[in-house]
């Protein structure tokens, strides 16, 4: 399953948006629909059929459940420079974290490559997108998405012109879905795309509103991408945002919930701003605040790691996995 050649790639479109706080980071109905996916889909009624126990607990967290961490790590979408793909980073970091819990939390951390998100998913690019729409676009690949040793963030789509980004390469070929670059001319070469590499793969994708059926999804399977209203966050610090903002802009990914005695239940949020920012990369956002009431999820089908036993073995210039639409790269 895992290590297969993806040979149809489908380059990014950017649809409007904008890489300015202030104009959403998150497609509408409409642009859902234009870009090929379908808003609010589910793939089956799988949710649907999970258990809802009696009681959930007071305060329920994927990043200590029972002494372990299943959370992975934080992102921060705008360095090198500016970049609007939070639908991509809160979409990713969810299904990372079902990677992990599907793997009892053993080994390194698994993470799906967002650059390989904006170089070939027509889901979004760095002027806004859709995580529902980034989930159904993996699904649809028969090798899933990379991982992020095969292609790392760079801050970059096709119709960014920010810092650097006017001078990459990121339209989709094999080498912008995964690639190793050849020692100086030995062992290799240049950089060459790769025709097998690690990577997930996504069984059923599906989206959820109101606090009981993402309570539901996330007790019984996982951290969830949802959307937010960014801008009463913005300068954040710490503690429990109560603002009642409908305006939503931007995605995250939420790993549980608390409850505080004055404010009530709150989400515990991951944010995609770096570690400087909130509290160490989160923010606790109390139920009905910030316009998030409405998430997607996805179910992970496989994905390559070493207690699978399903790597296959490139060299280090990846001669023995050079791909056959290897395009040149511009730096």
């Amino acid at each position: 399953m895992v290590n297969t050649v993806v040979k149809l790639c489908v380059a990014s479109v950017s649809l409007a948006g904008a890489n300015v706080r202030g104009k959403s980071e998150k497609w509408t109905a409409e642009q859902v629909l234009a870009a090929g996916f379908l808003p609010r889909h589910n793939t089956s009624n799988s949710h649907d059929l999970l258990s809802t126990p009696q009681a959930y607990p007071d305060s329920f967290t994927w990043c200590d459940k029972d002494g372990v961490n299943y959370c992975t790590m934080s992102r921060n979408q705008h360095i090198p420079q500016y970049c609007g793909s939070c639908w991509a980073h809160g979409a990713l970091s969810a299904l990372a974290d079902r990677v992990k819990i599907a793997r009892g939390a053993k080994g390194i951390d698994i993470n799906p490559s967002v650059q390989h998100l904006l170089n070939c998913g027509n889901a979004g690019s760095c002027y806004g997108g859709d995580d529902s729409s980034a989930y159904q676009w993996i699904k649809r690949q028969p090798g899933g998405i990379s991982t992020e040793t095969s292609q790392p963030y760079l801050a970059c789509s096709s119709d960014s012109k920010e810092g650097f980004c006017s001078h990459v390469n990121t339209k989709c070929s094999s080498l912008n879905v995964a690639r190793t670059c050849g020692s100086f001319g030995a062992e290799g070469g240049p950089c060459t795309g790769l025709s097998h590499y690690p990577n997930i793969t996504i069984a059923d994708t599906g989206s959820i509103r109101g606090s009981s059926a993402i309570m539901k999804e996330i007790y019984n399977r996982g951290p969830v991408s949802c959307g937010i209203a960014a801008d009463p966050i913005l300068n954040y610090e710490k503690g429990i945002v109560t603002k009642k903002d409908g305006g939503v802009d931007h995605v995250i990914s939420v790993v549980g919930w608390g409850t505080d005695a004055k404010v009530g239940k709150y989400w515990n949020v991951r944010n995609s701003w770096g570690e400087f920012w909130g509290e160490y990369g989160y923010v606790r956002v109390a139920f009905g605040a910030l316009g998030l009431n409405e998430c997607s999820w996805a179910t992970v089908k496989d994905y390559s790691a070493p207690e699978k036993h399903n790597q296959f073995h490139c060299h280090e210039g990846g001669d023995n996995c050079k791909a056959a639409d290897v395009a040149s790269v511009v730096v």
